[in-house]
Order: C-alpha cells, then sequence, then structure tokens
C-alpha cells in the first residue's frame, strides 16, 4: 500500500491491454517526484557551466556611447575617432534603416522604435534587424557599413587587423559578402560599443536607456555653428531631402527646398532643448553620462578634445590614433561635394570657418534669428555686417570652462 497509485474503475475497465511482448513500468508518484528533482538538476547544472559570448569584457562592464548630433554638424568625423580606435564596436547612423522602412512617420513618431534599435544594438542583438532588412542579408546591409572598422577587423572579416586604421574602399572590397550573423559576434568581443546619430530631437526620449541597468549609457552631444551647419546642408543637396520630410511630417514627401529654414529651426530648437534638459536640474541618472562638445573646438584644439572625449568614455589614445588623427585634421581645403558624407583629410580649421566665406550676409541674418537661443546657449557670437562675417580675426567662437555643458563626473 503507498507503492502504486491509485486508479478509478472507469479507467481500469476502460484501460487496453499492451501489445504483446511490451512490459509498461509503473512507478510511484515519490519515485516519479526524484526523476523530475534529478532532470532539473542537471538541467540548471548544464546552464550555469555553459560558457558565454567570449568578450574582452563581460556584459556588465561594456561601455555604451551615443554620439547625438544633427546632420552635417561633424558627427562622421566624431564617429570615425571612435570606430577607427582598436576597442570600439561602430555603427553609423543605424536608425538610417527605421526611417527608410517607416517614411511616412514623422521624427517624434519614430522615436520609440529608433530607441529601441538602439537599445537591441547596445545589446549586440542584431535579430532587431529582421523588421527593416531582408531575410538574405550581408555585413553590407548596414547603412554606411565600410566606415565600421569593426566590421572590416576579425572577426566580421580579415581585411584589417584590429589597431589598424581601415580603408572604405579596401573594405568594400574584401568584406561586402561577409555573412550578417558575423555582426553580433563581433560586437560582443569588443569592451565600447559606439552607435552615431542623428535623429533624436530630444533628450527624455533616451531616459529608458540612461536608467536601464542593462547598459552604462554615455552621451556624446556634438553640435557646430548653425550657420556652418546650414552651408554644409546646402552643399549636400538632395541627398537629405526624405529626412527632410519626416523631420517636417510631411507623411512621407521628400522636401529638398528650405526657403524659409524651418529645418535648421528645428535643429537648433532640438540642440536646446537636449542641452537644457541635460544640465538645468537633470535627473540623477544622467549625471557622468552626458557631454557636450562644439565642433569648433575639435577643429581647434583636436588632440587635446579627442583626449578628454576618449576619457569620458574610458578609452585611451593610441600612437597610431594620433597620427592619424592629426594626419586628416591638417589636410589642405574644406572638401569636396562628393566627400559629404566621408571623413578624408582636410583641413579641420578652414572647414569650421567656411560658412563666412560661402553664405550671403542676408541668410546669416535669418540663420540668427530663427537659431538665437541656440546661439547665446551653445557660446556663438552673432555678426552685424558683412564686414564682421569677413573679418577672420573676430573670433565668433566663445570661450567655455573646462567642463562647460559636462556632467564629467559624479562631484
Amino acid at each position: 500500500m503507498g507503492m502504486r497509485a491509485p486508479v478509478s474503475k472507469v479507467a481500469h475497465s476502460t484501460r487496453r491491454p499492451p501489445a504483446a511482448g511490451m512490459w509498461l513500468p509503473r512507478f510511484s508518484s515519490k519515485t516519479v517526484t526524484v526523476l523530475l528533482l534529478a532532470q532539473t538538476t542537471c538541467l540548471l547544472l548544464f546552464v550555469v557551466s555553459r560558457p558565454g559570448p567570449s568578450s574582452p569584457a563581460g556584459g556588465e562592464d561594456r561601455v555604451h556611447v551615443l554620439v547625438l548630433s544633427s546632420w552635417r554638424s561633424g558627427s562622421s568625423f566624431v564617429g570615425q575617432l571612435f570606430s577607427q580606435h582598436p576597442d570600439v564596436f561602430y555603427l553609423m547612423e543605424p536608425a538610417w534603416h527605421v526611417w527608410t522602412t517607416l517614411s511616412q512617420g514623422s521624427a517624434a513618431t519614430l522615436h520609440m522604435a529608433v530607441r529601441d534599435l538602439m537599445r537591441s544594438i547596445f545589446l549586440c542583438d542584431m535579430d532587431v534587424f529582421d523588421a527593416y532588412m531582408p531575410q538574405n542579408r550581408n555585413l553590407s546591409s548596414f547603412f554606411m557599413w565600410a566606415t565600421s572598422r569593426a566590421l572590416c577587423s576579425p572577426p566580421a572579416c580579415s581585411a584589417f587587423p584590429r589597431g589598424t586604421i581601415s580603408r572604405e574602399n579596401v573594405c568594400k572590397t574584401l568584406c561586402t559578402r561577409q555573412p550578417f550573423s558575423l555582426a553580433g559576434e563581433a560586437c560582443r568581443s569588443y569592451s565600447h560599443v559606439v552607435l552615431k546619430e542623428v535623429r533624436f530631437f530630444n533628450l527624455q526620449v533616451l531616459y529608458p536607456l540612461l536608467s536601464d541597468p542593462a547598459l552604462n549609457l554615455r552621451i556624446v552631444h556634438l553640435v557646430r555653428d548653425p550657420r556652418a551647419v546650414l552651408r554644409s546642408r546646402e552643399a549636400a543637396g538632395p541627398a537629405l531631402a526624405r529626412d527632410n520630410g519626416i523631420v517636417l511630417g510631411t507623411n512621407g514627401k521628400w522636401v529638398e527646398a528650405d526657403p524659409h529654414l524651418s529645418l535648421i529651426r528645428e535643429v537648433c530648437r532640438s540642440h536646446v532643448r537636449i542641452a537644457e534638459a541635460a544640465t538645468l536640474k537633470p535627473p540623477p541618472f544622467l549625471r557622468g553620462r552626458y557631454r557636450l562638445v562644439r565642433f569648433e573646438d575639435l577643429a581647434r584644439e583636436p588632440l587635446a578634445e579627442i583626449r578628454a572625449l576618449y576619457a569620458f568614455t574610458g578609452l585611451t589614445l593610441t600612437p597610431q590614433l594620433e597620427a592619424w588623427i592629426h594626419n586628416i585634421t591638417h589636410g589642405s581645403g574644406i572638401g569636396k561635394p562628393i566627400e559629404a558624407f566621408q571623413t578624408s583629410s582636410r583641413s579641420a580649421r578652414n572647414v569650421s570657418q567656411a560658412w563666412r566665406h560661402a553664405l550671403p550676409f542676408t541668410k546669416i541674418l535669418r540663420v540668427q534669428e530663427v537659431c538665437a537661443s541656440a546661439l547665446q546657449l551653445l557660446g556663438y557670437r552673432p555678426v552685424y555686417s558683412a564686414d564682421q562675417q569677413h573679418d577672420l580675426t573676430l573670433d565668433l567662437v566663445l570661450p567655455r570652462g573646462p567642463d562647460h555643458f559636462s556632467w564629467a563626473s559624479p562631484d
């Protein structure tokens, strides 16, 4: 008694006899319980002892960096400062895939989709692109994929060893057909994941990421003189037409011309919103996680600014990177229109001042009117005559303290 489970009369009377030669073992409830406990214990031991993804730093130690900027603000240059670093996995504007897939939306309505995409990439979960890319895809399916040195280096591709400076043309030749799955594997092998994005227009939408315990997120907020941004946008021409329409909420209609400066006004407003949210009574989780960088300061003192930027994100400047940075910031000229979305050797100081020769004074007055708050907050001096515009001895970038607009430490 107690060794066999009770069987109801109905069940006993309707049970079919076993086939000839078949023996059916009977277990007590106590025996079944012991077997289940043993099976569960073995499963738990297997899961605990199973090795995780290979990484120089565990998931909790990985640093996540978002370079937050707007179009034509020098963000491609800053992105390359991170991309070429041997400890960084970098992607340029992954939200491009969201905006091209959902181009009927507006910037505000697409904010959450972009934010969720960012979180998945920071965690090296590339399955998130299932919604935005074809099923059969390669590394070259990423927007501007060859600007990522990590996608051109092992384990993604063998075109460039880690620690060397990659070149887009070589990467495109050797790595185009590499499997897409290698992106996630490569991401997990780096201590830093850096994303450059121009499709956020306020800081509050990023609060869930900044307070997410699974992330160690730093925000690098890159700004540029709005007058220089306008000049560069005009040089870029129709390449921004689809994005312009989404910013202005035109339900999918592309916008190339902007005679009323509606786009530059929205860009300026977004920079003011972000900077004010980060500096005027910021939430506690933002301390130590936000730094504002002006492109003009990078152009004037590139190595000093980049060292500070690396220190903020937990990176160090290698001798090879230092030599490369000197070369690309001490070239000649301001770049050709065909190089609008490339990082090439130019004179960084000349690039930052090019608008003073290229824009008519009447347009400069209009930009200063629609972006007055941004000029004042970010430290750019207005000009009040064409003579002032062309007088390059008149410095239009106001000095700032070493920690201006920066929560560089909890103190």
